[in-house]
């Protein structure tokens, strides 16, 4: 009877034991709780850099779960890189937790859902008649630069010329027609790179300055950058312009040279182009070729 009596007792006890060694799993262990010294602010993550969640008050107690490396603290009870992740989920830095309980660390974070990038507008090739002055000349950059590429007609030239005769892009011939430099038509002729012609009122000046408004005809583009396309080929193709390209590296006197060769009637004209050079430092624009 005996034997048997101490049989049975024997293993509730053991049952009770493995109960308590289950319970005791280092997952369970890590929950404790530290005080707090000194109110405290709690983030979102493991430096003061993070958002901040709520404020601990001093003295109150916390539970933890887990520890992180983070942001290095001098603080009222210790220095460290320490930070205890909450069971709230959220972090205190442990130079100011009381108590030193020995937590696992924290698992990383799962990586952050995918996104998918939302889809870039289109950038319009070349300027328009809607646009800011800065819009203007952003997109007037590339296709000015190509020109030079292309006839070595200087990147600045190009700009300040497009900002002038069009007006920053708002004038009638330039907004409808995506004409940017005045370009006429000859006998009803558009050239290489024009759509059309259309006739628009303008003004002409003498040499000594007198100015008369008058009708010319002028081309018309389907894309702003065949303007640009044209304006560069012109200047190139045609002899009296020459003597300008002597000048390549020098974009005063290149558009002195080609004011000379009878591209504007107006006498100020040369003076214009270099003060807008000059104003918006659109030789910083220019290719080294």
């Amino acid at each position: 009877m005996l034997r048997t009596f101490k049989r049975y007792v024997l293993a509730p006890t053991l049952a009770v034991a493995a109960t308590l060694a289950m319970a005791a799993t280092p997952a369970d262990a890590a929950v404790v709780s530290v005080r707090v010294k000194g109110s405290l602010a709690a983030r979102s993550g493991a430096a003061n850099w993070f958002g901040q969640t709520r404020t601990i008050k001093n003295g109150k107690k916390v539970t933890v779960t887990c520890r992180a490396s983070g942001q290095y603290l001098r603080g009222n009870v210790r220095r460290t890189a320490q930070w205890d992740r909450t069971a709230a989920g959220d972090y205190i830095s442990h130079a100011y937790a009381s108590g030193s309980p020995k937590l696992p660390v924290c698992a990383a974070p799962p990586p952050a859902p995918a996104v998918t990038p939302a889809p870039v507008a289109a950038v319009p090739a070349g300027p328009t008649g809607t646009m800011t002055n800065e819009q203007f000349l952003a997109a007037s950059i590339p296709a000015a630069q190509q020109s030079q590429r292309d006839t070595r007609v200087p990147t600045s030239v190009t700009l300040a010329q497009a900002i002038l005769e069009s007006g920053w892009g708002r004038s009638s011939l330039s907004a409808t027609d995506r004409n940017f430099f005045g370009m006429k038509c000859f006998n009803n002729a558009p050239g290489q790179y024009a759509a059309g012609c259309k006739a628009y009122t303008t003004q002409e000046c003498t040499a000594a300055g007198v100015c008369s408004t008058t009708v010319a005809t002028f081309r018309t583009y389907n894309a702003s950058v065949d303007s640009f396309r044209d304006h560069g080929a012109s200047l190139r193709s045609l002899s009296r312009y020459a003597a300008a390209f002597n000048y390549t590296s020098d974009p005063n006197q290149f558009i002195a040279e080609v004011h000379k060769a009878g591209y504007a009637t107006d006498p100020q004209y040369t003076t214009k182009v270099v003060a807008l050079m000059t104003k918006y430092n659109l030789y910083q624009y220019d290719l080294a070729l």
